[in-house]
Order: structure tokens, then C-alpha cells, then sequence
């Protein structure tokens, strides 16, 4: 068998590029330990008032507070849960409404104008988007005052964006051919999107609304931070009253409710799949 005399100059070059590549790596990790330590001091060991806390056993005790539930809180929960409920749901399906004009707007191919009508149609989706939930339901505390109504618009406001961005790419995604027929026999523009455009996109469109409705149950567990009604309400009325174990309550509610969305939501997409 053959020996090979390996290249003494090639071997030099190898091993200085990979020590290279080792050196160049190593700084680039001590740079981004030096920024996180850096961030690290300053938001969390310079800016926590430790004196405050107590020490390890100060953060024990605060911890132990919660732990003690206020079960007599049980017959106040029903009907915060529900309404918490019943708000993810109405903001969802109206979300949903409008959503549909929003995602017309915004795709390329079907939009009635693409120099004004499909900029503002991507506008609309950035903007439903770029707001929080929060701040739409203080908006909407604001215009129409305090219980759910405020917390369904805020949701479905929010919805609005995402719902319409899939919507709009799905529709830019779908065969042409079938719209292509419907349009060389006369058909309406309402009979293009009826029968050419909603079939194919309907199982996307479906599967998003159900995911979007599963997200908007967490949603709707906080508006009542801002006077939107359901648990967040009652969550923000214990933390007032210093009840500990209340507050405890509500949050085991909260779970309760999110893991039933997460149920229902993952039997929804599998019928829909």
C-alpha cells in the first residue's frame, strides 16, 4: 500500500486557520458573556432593591404566602372563568369578520388596487399586530368603559393581524387554475373568491382561527388588568386586598382554563387536519 507524505506547508496552514477559527470564536463568546453580564449587572443587581427582599429567607416567607389557597374564593371564580371564556371566544369569531375584508385587501392577487388598497391592507395587519392587547383594551376601556365589551375588541383587534397575514399568504399561494375557469365561463368576482379562492384556502384559514382562539383564552385572562372584566379583574381586586392565597386561586383558574383551550383547541385542528 502506498504512503502519502503529507504536505508539511499544507499541515501549517490547516492548523493556523483552525487556530484562527478557535481564536475568533473564543472572543465572539467572551464578547457575548461580557454583554450579558453587563446587561445583568444593570437591570438586576444594581436596579433590585435587596435590602427589600430580605434574603433567602425573605424570598421563602414570600413564597409561602401564596401557597396558602383561599378556597372560600371557589364560588366567585364560575363566572369570571366563563366570562373569560365567552370573551376569547366572541373577540376570536369577530376577529375572524374582519379579518376577512383586511386579508383581501392585503393579497397581491385578488386585491382591488395594488398602489392603494394592498399597502393599506399590509398596514392594517402590521398595525393589529404592533399593539398590544393591552393597550387595545385600555383604548377601548377608554371609548366604551369598563367590562367585557373593551376586552372582545381589544381581542379582536389583536386578531385581526395575524389571522389576515395567513389568510392573505394563503390566498397568494393557491392554484390559479380553478380561478382561471371560473373567470373564463363569467363568473363574479364573488364566485372567484366563493368557489375558486375559499375552497383551497379554507383548511389554513380554519386552522389558524383555532389557533388563534387558543391564544386569545391567555389574552383574555388579563384584560381585567385594565378593567376589561373575567379573571384578570378578579386577579387584580386580590392582588389589591393583599390575598395572597386569592390570588393563588385565580391563577390555578387561569391554568384551568388554558389547559381546557389547549383540549378542545388540539381536537379542533386534528377534525380540521
Amino acid at each position: 500500500m502506498a504512503v502519502i507524505d503529507a504536505n508539511p506547508a499544507a499541515l501549517d496552514l490547516q492548523y493556523e486557520l483552525r487556530r484562527r477559527r478557535y481564536v475568533k470564536m473564543g472572543l465572539i463568546w467572551l464578547a457575548v458573556i461580557a454583554f450579558v453580564a453587563w446587561c445583568v449587572n444593570g437591570t438586576i443587581i444594581e436596579d433590585t432593591d435587596w435590602s427589600r427582599i430580605g434574603g433567602r429567607s425573605g424570598v421563602l416567607s414570600s413564597i409561602g404566602r401564596y401557597l396558602s389557597l383561599d378556597l372560600g374564593l371557589l364560588p366567585e371564580l364560575l363566572i369570571p372563568t366563563l366570562e373569560t371564556f365567552m370573551m376569547a371566544s366572541v373577540g376570536t369569531v369577530l376577529g375572524c369578520f374582519l379579518s376577512l375584508p383586511v386579508a383581501w385587501l392585503g393579497a397581491a392577487n385578488v386585491t382591488p388596487s395594488k398602489t392603494i388598497l394592498y399597502p393599506l391592507g399590509r398596514f392594517l395587519m402590521v398595525l393589529s399586530r404592533s399593539v398590544h392587547e393591552i393597550v387595545w383594551a385600555l383604548l377601548f376601556v377608554s371609548a366604551v368603559g369598563l367590562g367585557a365589551l373593551p376586552g372582545i375588541l381589544a381581542i379582536a383587534m389583536r386578531s385581526v393581524g395575524f389571522i389576515s397575514k395567513i389568510s392573505a399568504e394563503a390566498i397568494e399561494n393557491i392554484d390559479t387554475k380553478p380561478v382561471e375557469a371560473i373567470r373564463a365561463v363569467g363568473g363574479s368576482q364573488f364566485q372567484v373568491m366563493y368557489y375558486g379562492i375559499l375552497p383551497q384556502i379554507y383548511p389554513v384559514v380554519l386552522a389558524t382561527v383555532i389557533f388563534e382562539w387558543d391564544i386569545n383564552i391567555r389574552r383574555s385572562a388579563v384584560m381585567g388588568l385594565v378593567g376589561a372584566g373575567g379573571l384578570g379583574l378578579l386577579f387584580f381586586r386580590q392582588m389589591n386586598s393583599f390575598n395572597y392565597g386569592g390570588v393563588t386561586m385565580v391563577i390555578l383558574a387561569i391554568l384551568f382554563l388554558i389547559i381546557i383551550g389547549e383540549i378542545i383547541s388540539h381536537y379542533l385542528r386534528k377534525a380540521v387536519i
